[in-house]
């Protein structure tokens, strides 16, 4: 099955200084793989209109729903989510973190993973700037995002 993550709304390159966040520069984010926080799939600039990241998963059916694992996908059976990694990069390319948003996914309407399973897709729609202009992070559930499982 594929996960397609698709956010708007990003915040910029530059995030100013704000209490408690001392302000980045050349932000970038991306998804980060389970294990190993400096492997990132598919980095965009904080400053893109969006971003799009393809996850494939497997789906297995258990006894209190279906169960998604996967190369990017963290955490423990019913406790699942995917990291969405914050950082920035220098001038020699190195990403360096410093904020993550878990997209979690036990919020998923149990229709819509069904549906997912059987399509082979499912979306999650968010915006990427939290309400005082700066990167998303923490936890990250509806209404922050939208799931759905298109047909196509």
């Amino acid at each position: 099955m594929l996960i397609r993550i698709e956010a708007l709304t990003l915040p910029g390159r530059e995030c100013g200084q704000a209490p408690g966040f001392p302000g980045y520069r050349n932000i970038h984010v991306g998804v980060q793989r389970r294990e190993r926080r400096d492997e990132l799939l598919n980095l965009h600039r904080g400053d893109a209109p969006s971003a799009v990241w393809e996850l494939e998963v497997t789906a297995t059916h258990r006894e209190t729903g279906w169960d998604l694992r996967g190369p990017f996908v963290q955490g423990r059976p019913g406790g699942r989510f995917v990291y969405l990694s914050w950082g920035t990069v220098d001038d020699a390319g190195v990403f360096s973190m410093f904020r993550r948003a878990k997209l979690w996914f036990d919020s998923i309407p149990a229709d819509v993973l069904d549906a997912a399973v059987h399509n082979g897709l499912l979306v999650a729609r968010l915006g990427l700037t939290d309400s005082r202009g700066q990167p998303l992070c923490a936890a990250i559930r509806p209404p922050l995002v939208e799931w759905s499982a298109p047909a196509d």
